[in-house]
């Protein structure tokens, strides 16, 4: 059956191929060289994206952040349609290899990274956007977000559908990888939250719902969330059985940073913001008004019962979801030491998935500086605008190693698959 083949067949079938294709005329040609791209190759996107996010996020603002924060921005959407064309290409020039993108034990899982890379160029219109133009962009991305929302939901479910029913997944090749499918519905909270921030930015909150907008993505960030923790825990019990993953897996261990940090980020910013979401009386209904004055004074904080509590609630659990991120960080990092150390004979081959030392460490950032704007903290701020400023590094090793690699044809190059 073709769902229990290797993990490499089908992309194996593609490498040979082209192999063929280069030995009958003695070099490799354009198309060979595009017959070997990959939905890995998105999650360059989602990590140049999440540097515009993150940079937007830091609280002192400044001309030249924003014009650096711009050029990310506009870098992404070039990046972005450079591999829509060329994945586009692929598919043509290859027939077949959609369906065997599907098949793949490894390209299937990052399928859904061109829906996370939609998600990062939405999130930052709304925040280098908005602001800069009138009502009319604001209703548009009010439209993108329900068809983003619906479209992650289906896709979400459709994905993990087509690996249970085609796939046989050993638990002793598990990484955070697994979540990927998932991942689209991680972005749901930050987006919504954005979406209702800019508008409160710019005095424009009368042209969009703002509750629907805010209860559908907290609905779809915990479904999301709620995915990637049972898979996070197989992942634990992986760890417990069978030692951390090979060399080539280690940077997908840095996915597990991503679901409590997206959700932190999320949930704080949306609480932050009832306030002006839930208007004074919202869910204090007969019967209730008792209750609720016994719990918090009417008027509490200068907003109804319901935003305050939400509020606290909202931090609270962003709180949890903080240290929890804090905690994958410190052992996708500590997963690393192996090479870092002089006496080391490891040594991490390129792939693209060196992106995940970047994307999912965008969203302990973004969580980071707004809890810090939710305390008021100085020093949680400050903590954020560094480890923003070491993870712009990192994208630039990880961007200038990636050209490298394509200038010295480590990449998109027919060879044997390991």
């Amino acid at each position: 059956m073709r769902g229990v083949n290797s993990p490499t067949e089908s992309l194996n079938g593609v490498v040979m191929r082209a192999a063929s294709r280069r030995r009958g005329n003695g070099k490799v040609g354009l198309r060979d060289r595009i017959g070997c791209f990959q939905w890995t190759w998105f999650t360059m996107t989602m990590a140049t994206g999440g540097i515009a996010n993150v940079l937007h996020s830091i609280p002192y603002e400044s001309q030249w952040l924003t014009g650096i924060g711009l050029a990310f921005f506009f870098l992404n959407i070039l990046l972005f349609v450079a591999n829509c064309v060329l994945i586009s290409l692929r598919f043509y020039w290859r027939p077949g290899s959609l369906v065997d993108s599907f098949n793949d034990q490894f390209e299937s899982l990052f399928i859904s990274s061109i829906i996370v890379s939609i998600a990062t160029i939405l999130i930052t219109i709304t925040q280098y956007g908005i602001p800069c133009t009138g009502p009319w962009l604001l209703s548009v991305v009010e439209a993108l977000f329900w068809v983003y929302l619906g479209m992650s939901t289906l896709i979400s479910a459709s994905l993990y559908l087509t690996l249970w029913s085609t796939q046989v997944f050993p638990i002793h090749t598990m990484t955070p990888i697994w979540v990927f499918p998932a991942y689209p519905l991680l972005l749901s909270a930050p987006f919504g939250g954005n979406l209702v921030a800019a508008a409160h930015k710019t005095n424009q909150l009368s042209h969009i719902n703002t509750i629907p907008i805010t209860l559908a993505a907290i609905t779809a960030q915990g479904t999301g969330f709620l995915i990637s923790f049972m898979i996070c825990a197989a992942f634990l019990y992986r760890l417990m059985t069978q030692k951390l993953p090979r060399d080539h897996q280690r940077p997908g261990v840095f996915i597990s940073i991503g679901p409590s940090g997206f959700t932190c980020a999320g949930i704080v910013q949306l609480g932050s913001l009832a306030g002006v979401v839930f208007p004074p009386g919202f869910m204090d209904r007969a019967g209730s008004a008792g209750v609720s004055a016994g719990v918090v004074p009417s008027g509490a904080a200068g907003v109804g019962d319901a935003a305050y509590v939400l509020r606290i609630l909202a931090c609270m659990a962003g709180l949890w979801l903080w240290g929890l991120s804090i905690w994958f960080f410190l052992v996708s990092v500590g997963s690393l030491w192996k090479y870092l150390r002089p006496e080391s004979k490891g040594k991490l081959r390129f792939q693209m998935t060196w992106f995940s030392f970047v994307f999912p460490n965008t969203a302990l950032v973004t969580a980071t500086e707004t809890l810090g704007a939710a305390f008021e903290s100085p020093g949680l701020q400050i903590f954020g605008c560094i480890l923003a400023a070491f993870l712009v590094l990192v994208w630039i090793l990880v961007f200038t190693k990636m050209i490298r690699c394509l200038w010295r044809r480590e990449l998109l190059w027919p060879k044997d698959v390991d």
